[in-house]
């Protein structure tokens, strides 16, 4: 039962649509659990390059079949966008799958996202806006709307009445909005129906059974760890889990079939939106790093706040996930730094704290404290063996990979699909 999971070991944006598509063409089988078109992935191809938000990043190969589980939250827009857009390019996305039992985000679970960070103002999460918060919210609540849903009208107009009675009141009274009215909202979500339903499979059987042939499924986490509800830098977190346990939940797989976690981390750290965050540079090094590796978000379009790698993350994400393998990325960006700084521990009320604080308010005041490593001026791109890499740059691989408390398995030392050294073999 070769079951993979491949999460973000930092807050997301670390290059995991590239490590997806680099063992695409190995697996059966690649899964979203969970997130919806909150999250970005750019996968480079040759000299094309694609953006997803939504599909899983497998579906560029023509090998595996692509899967939207039960966790992931589902823009029936977005989705039927990012399909169209693949097809006029060429990529068939006939092999694609969606759980029926995966929730719809509604027109109105986008406007009460937009409304309620507005109405926050400086207290704002930093939310991307598109209702993944609210669907998410009304999925515990038990108001949500399924994928399954779309194929009895009776059945959805009475989910989309109790979910309307409370959210027209908050609309109205408190937001000072329009009523939004219940048929309007039915009307929209009947038109996605027929054009999902070639789609929509039991998954959880699906991968199950595949699981029990000796198929090879990747389970691709979307966001980061650090951005996980339960364990990531709460409040300032999206609202799943991206942590290797919510691949279980997020596609209906029991853990005793999980074989392999790897973590995908990023040579620096980046993150966007609000929340505390140690290393952050607020100088010209923290502007080359975003400038050299193009950190913009693929989804929300936003800069991406840039600091210096931090250990005592990498050291976290290995034990909540319970990270087999590390995937570094983005070591070309450090190409020309004579000497790179390394955040080793923490310093927090004059005491020096090796491991993430559980208090949010000790995670605030945070203060980094950094060992320096020497860094190196020759091209990496066109490395094909670790042994290709400049004496230190090879030195801070195995610098971060001692940090870091798992074995960096790959290095990503370009954006190109074939610019990746393989150290140990994921599968």
């Amino acid at each position: 039962m070769p079951a993979l999971v491949l999460l973000g070991a930092q807050w997301g944006d670390e290059g995991k649509g590239k490590a997806t598509d680099l063992l695409g063409g190995s697996v059966d089988y690649v899964v979203r659990y969970q997130g919806g078109n909150n999250a970005g992935h750019t996968v480079v191809v040759g000299d094309q390059k694609y953006a997803l938000h939504l599909l899983p990043s497998g579906i560029l190969s023509p090998t595996c079949v692509p899967v939207i589980g039960n966790g992931v939250v589902v823009d029936p827009s977005v989705l039927l966008s990012e399909l169209s857009g693949l097809n006029e390019r060429g990529v068939d996305t006939s092999k694609l799958l969606i759980s029926g039992n995966a929730h719809i985000i509604t027109p109105y679970n986008v406007t009460v996202d937009k409304v309620t960070e507005r109405f926050l103002g400086k207290r704002k999460i930093g939310t991307t806006g598109r209702g993944i918060g609210p669907t998410y919210a009304d999925k515990i609540n038990r108001v949500g709307i399924r994928v399954q849903d779309l194929y009895d009208e009776s059945i959805l107009t009475q989910k989309v009445e109790a979910a309307l009675d409370v959210k027209n009141q908050v609309l109205t009274k408190l937001y000072n909005r329009r009523a939004i009215a219940v048929d309007q909202v039915v009307e929209e979500l009947l038109g996605y129906a027929e054009q999902i339903k070639p789609y929509v499979a039991d998954t959880v059987l699906v991968l199950n059974q595949a699981l029990e042939e000796n198929k090879v499924v990747l389970f691709e986490g979307g966001q980061g760890t650090l951005l996980d509800i339960d364990h990531g830098t709460y409040p300032f977190v999206t609202s799943s889990n991206p942590t290797a346990g919510g691949a279980c939940t997020g596609a209906g797989v029991g853990p005793t079939k999980i074989s392999r976690v790897i973590g995908i981390l990023k040579a620096y750290t980046t993150r966007v939106g609000a929340g505390p965050f140690p290393t952050e540079l607020f100088d010209e090094d923290g502007e080359a790093l975003r400038r050299i590796g193009g950190e913009r978000g693929v989804t929300t379009g936003r800069d991406r706040r840039c600091g210096w790698f931090d250990a005592v993350i990498a050291r976290y994400a290995t034990r909540v996930n319970g990270l087999t393998d590390f995937f570094l990325t983005k070591l070309d960006v450090l190409t020309g730094w004579e000497q790179i700084p390394v955040c080793v521990a923490y310093e927090i009320d004059g005491k020096r704290v090796e491991e993430l604080p559980y208090s949010q308010t000790d995670f605030h005041h945070a203060k980094p404290v950094y060992e320096t490593l020497p860094g190196w001026s020759e091209d990496i791109t066109k490395a094909k063996s670790f042994a290709d890499l400049p004496k230190n740059a090879q030195n801070y691989v195995k610098a971060l990979e001692e940090m870091s408390g798992a074995p960096i398995s790959a290095i990503g030392v370009g954006p190109g699909r074939d610019e990746t050294i393989e150290i140990n073999s994921f599968l």
